[in-house]
C-alpha cells in the first residue's frame, strides 16, 4: 500500500487543474464519498499491524496534499470570480451572425436542384491548356468563335490560360469517364472584359452535361423546365431560341418569364416578358469523337449559365460589381439565408 500511495503522490503533483469544472472533477475523484481517499482509508483496515503506523502517516500526508491542492485552486478561482465587475445576471449579448455570399447561395441551390434528378458535381483547374478550353470543344485555331471570349494567357504562353468557361471540365470528364455521364460543373471563370454594372473579368458558371444512349432535345427541354420551376416557382415559363455554340448542334438560348413583372413586361425585361439566363444544346458529334466517345452510339446535351446572372434575377440585384466589393451593407442582407 505504501508503494501505491507514493505513486499517487507523484500523479497528484503532476496533475494540472485549469478550470472550475476540472476542480470539481478533482474533488469528486479524490474527496468524494466514493473517492480515492475514502477507498484508501477503507483499505487501511486490512494493513498488517506492524505496518499500520508507517502506512497511516503516509496516508495522512497524502490526504493533506490533496486537501491543500483543492483549497489553493478553489481560492484562485474564487478570486477570479470576485474580480469580475459586471452583472452576471444580465442576459448575454447575442453573437452577430455572418452571412453567405449570394453567389454561394445560388451555387448551393442549383447543385441541390440538379442533384435531385441525378446530376453529380465535378470540378477542374482554373489554369487550363488550350485543348480543354477550346480545341477539345470544337474551336479550331482560326475559328471566329474564339474572339467571343477575350482570354487571359499565362506568361504570354498561347497554350496556358485562365479558363473562360467551365466547359473545360466537361472535356476532362468525357476523356476520363465513360457514358452514361450526368454531371454539373460549378466554378470560377475569367475573361478580359471591362468591369461595369453588367460585366466583370471574374465571374462564376454552372454547366451541365448528360451523355447516354438515345438522349434527345426533348430530354434537355424537360431538364431545363424542371430547373427553372424549382428555382423561380411553379408558374415559370421558358422559351428556347435558336443560337450557335461551337460545341453544340443544334444550339439554343433559354429565357425564363420575367421574375419582376411575371411576364407582363417591364423595363428589366425590356417589355418582352422574358429574361435570357443560359445557353444549351445537343453535344456536337465532333466533341464526342474528340474525347473517344462513339457518336453513333451515344448522344448528349449540355447547358451553361452564369451564377451572378441567376443571383441578379433571384435577388433582384442591379449591379454586378456588388458581388466583388465585400460591402458589408450589401452582404448583411443575406444573413437569414443558409
Amino acid at each position: 500500500m505504501l508503494q501505491q500511495i507514493e505513486q499517487l503522490e507523484i500523479e497528484l503533483k503532476q496533475l494540472k487543474i485549469s478550470t472550475p469544472s476540472e476542480l470539481e472533477e478533482f474533488r469528486i475523484q479524490y474527496l468524494g464519498k466514493k473517492g480515492l481517499l475514502s477507498r484508501l482509508f477503507e483499505a487501511f483496515k486490512d494493513v498488517p499491524s506492524p505496518d499500520k503506523k508507517v502506512t497511516g502517516l503516509k496516508l495522512n500526508e497524502f490526504k493533506n496534499l490533496v486537501t491543500e491542492k483543492f483549497d489553493s485552486h478553489k481560492s484562485i478561482f474564487s478570486e477570479t470570480v470576485q474580480s469580475f465587475q459586471g452583472d452576471i445576471t444580465l442576459s448575454p449579448e447575442s453573437i452577430p451572425l455572418g452571412s453567405r455570399h449570394p453567389v454561394s447561395l445560388i451555387r448551393k441551390e442549383l447543385v441541390s436542384i440538379f442533384s435531385r434528378i441525378g446530376f453529380a458535381v465535378a470540378e477542374g483547374p482554373e489554369i487550363e491548356d488550350d485543348w480543354h478550353v477550346f480545341s477539345g470543344l470544337n474551336f479550331p485555331l482560326e475559328h471566329p468563335a474564339r474572339d467571343m471570349q477575350d482570354t487571359f494567357f499565362i506568361e504570354k504562353n498561347p497554350d496556358i490560360l485562365l479558363r473562360t468557361h467551365t466547359s473545360s471540365v466537361q472535356v476532362r470528364v468525357m476523356e476520363t469517364g465513360h457514358p452514361p455521364i450526368r454531371k454539373v460543373f460549378p466554378g470560377r471563370v475569367f475573361r478580359n472584359e471591362a468591369i461595369s454594372a453588367r460585366a466583370h473579368c471574374i465571374f462564376h458558371q454552372l454547366e451541365g452535361l448528360y451523355i447516354d444512349k438515345n438522349v434527345s432535345f426533348a430530354d434537355l427541354k424537360q431538364t431545363l423546365m424542371f430547373f427553372a420551376r424549382e428555382l423561380f416557382g411553379e408558374k415559370t415559363q421558358i422559351r428556347l431560341r435558336p443560337s450557335f455554340f461551337p460545341f453544340t448542334e443544334p444550339s439554343a438560348e433559354m429565357d425564363v418569364s420575367c421574375t419582376i413583372c411575371g411576364g407582363s413586361g417591364c423595363n428589366v425585361c425590356k417589355y418582352t416578358g422574358y429574361l435570357e439566363i443560359l445557353g444549351c444544346g445537343m453535344v456536337d458529334p465532333e466533341v464526342l469523337e474528340s474525347s473517344s466517345i462513339d457518336s453513333k452510339i451515344y448522344t448528349g446535351f449540355a447547358f451553361g449559365m452564369g451564377l451572378e446572372r441567376i443571383a441578379m434575377l433571384k435577388y433582384q440585384i442591379n449591379d454586378l460589381r456588388l458581388y466583388f466589393e465585400n460591402d458589408v451593407r450589401f452582404l448583411s442582407q443575406f444573413k437569414a439565408a443558409y
